[in-house]
């Protein structure tokens, strides 16, 4: 019996992708499937960042496909292919970047800034090209984060060339003041030096491009809302009551403006004692879930409370750098490929499919 492209396609119908939860068929993950003389060579196209997936999920296929009757070898080449997608309405893209992702929080002090740097470098690490555009202009972390010293330079007038740290592009108001000079702006010159900051850096062909918001729902966070092309958002809460009243209001903002939620992070989740093992709730128990239920949002993952999170950062050497493989490591990998997942499954990006209509007098 002779194998044919219908059969490879069928018994690929119960291959699941197990980032996805689905089978590659129903994803569109399969191109150019070819049969001769029972060798079956295919492509597995993932519209995510998974490097660290691809052996795990070209050994599934193979294992799908070498008992259909007729085939004797199976050779799947398995890629990713990082698409552009849509943004909120009247907002137009930025060049060389294909998806921005805003990184929110309605209040301070919930480890927002720790959490994007980390996705931020979970990203990169499964082999994504990844910026780092840190929003925060009254107290930007990024630069002491990703280790970063110096100032960037200034290719012509209008333009400025990211900073490197740890494998991702990254600008901040931070890279341009004293450490310890305050940033006595008001709402207006905040707004106008963080679209600066984000057109007039010279990225390069970025897969993602993450945005430390700044804490809050007010003015200026509205107003970045409104002006900056975003993907989708992510927000960053603890369990903790007073954190999740404010994380609703984040929440709202964003719908107002029509920008999808990807999902929320709960931080700070829990305690674990280091000497006897004894796990405690500090700021109450599974807040950022009953959240995701309330609206319908994606829970992507919790994280720790944990002294070794702190000190890498502070160190300048976060902890998916400074502890790669290590458990917390483990799970910063896992919501970041969830979020990247959640965006593959946005609506594409269309304007450059359309032709530029001009009218002109004649």
């Amino acid at each position: 019996m002779s194998v044919t492209v219908e059969n490879v396609q069928k018994a690929l119908q119960s291959v699941i992708d197990p980032n996805t939860g689905k089978d590659l068929i129903t994803t569109k993950s399969v191109k150019n499937i070819k049969v001769e003389n029972g060798d079956v060579t295919l492509d597995v196209i993932l519209g995510y960042p998974a490097k660290s997936q691809i052996d795990l999920i070209r050994k599934s296929v193979i294992a799908g496909l070498r008992d259909l009757p007729g085939v004797k070898n199976v050779s799947p080449n398995v890629t990713m292919n990082i698409v552009a997608h849509s943004v909120q309405r009247g907002v137009s893209l930025l060049p060389n970047v294909k998806n921005i992702i805003a990184i929110s929080s309605g209040k301070g002090g919930v480890g927002k800034s720790t959490t994007a740097v980390n996705l931020a470098l979970a990203l990169a690490a499964e082999g994504a090209t990844v910026g780092m555009l840190d929003a925060d202009i009254y107290g930007p972390s990024q630069p002491m984060m990703l280790g970063i010293t110096g100032r960037p330079e200034s290719i012509t007038d209008n333009t400025i060339e990211p900073m490197e740290g740890h494998g991702i592009q990254a600008i901040s108001i931070g890279f341009l003041i004293e450490p310890d000079s305050p940033m006595v702006w008001r709402g207006p010159m905040v707004t106008s030096a963080l679209e600066q900051l984000l057109r007039q850096t010279n990225w390069r062909d970025l897969d993602y491009l993450i945005v430390d918001m700044p804490p809050g729902t007010g003015d200026i966070q509205l107003t970045l809302s409104q002006k900056v092309p975003v993907t989708g958002a992510v927000i960053v809460t603890t369990p903790q009551d007073i954190a999740l009243l404010d994380a609703r209001k984040g929440l709202k903002m964003f719908e107002k403006v029509g920008i999808p939620i990807i999902g929320i992070v709960e931080n700070m989740s829990t305690y674990v004692c280091p000497n006897c093992n004894h796990e405690e709730h500090i700021f109450g128990q599974d807040g950022g879930k009953k959240m995701c239920a309330e609206y319908g949002a994606e829970f992507l993952g919790s994280l720790p409370l944990n002294l070794s999170i702190r000190l890498q950062a502070d160190s300048g050497r976060p902890t998916v750098v400074e502890d790669p493989d290590g458990a917390i490591s483990a799970i910063y990998k896992g919501i970041a490929r969830k979020i990247a997942i959640q965006v593959a499954q946005m609506a594409k990006d269309m304007s450059s499919k359309f032709p530029t209509i001009v009218i002109k007098n004649t």
